[in-house]
């Protein structure tokens, strides 16, 4: 197959280092990974990658967090899952108010 048509993009330095030293690992080049891009395209006839649009939940929460906004921290791992387990809690009380009509 004929190597003869150029395809050209601009990313911005940032990405373009982190994606080369994760294709460096892989013993790829940008281009080798490029051309492998576009034929999986080829023959798929779609685009390779599971893309979503995301809900309007997810949107507003990725929105917030780009302004930095409603953001939680936690210390450690341990916090973290502790929250998920009290989150999880209120929504099984509030699960059984509706159910039980209250």
């Amino acid at each position: 197959m004929s190597q003869s048509a150029v395809v050209h993009a601009r990313i911005d330095q940032a990405t373009k280092a982190a994606t080369e030293k994760v294709l460096d690992s892989l013993g790829m080049t940008p281009t080798e990974a490029i051309r492998l891009f576009y034929r999986q395209i080829a023959i798929r006839k779609s685009f390779p990658l599971e893309l979503h649009v995301p809900n309007k939940l997810t949107s507003s929460v990725l929105s917030k967090s780009d302004k930095n906004q409603d953001i939680e921290t936690f210390e450690t791992a341990a916090d973290l899952y502790a929250s998920w387990d009290k989150s999880g809690s209120a929504r099984q009380t509030n699960s059984r108010r509706t159910s039980s009509g209250h």
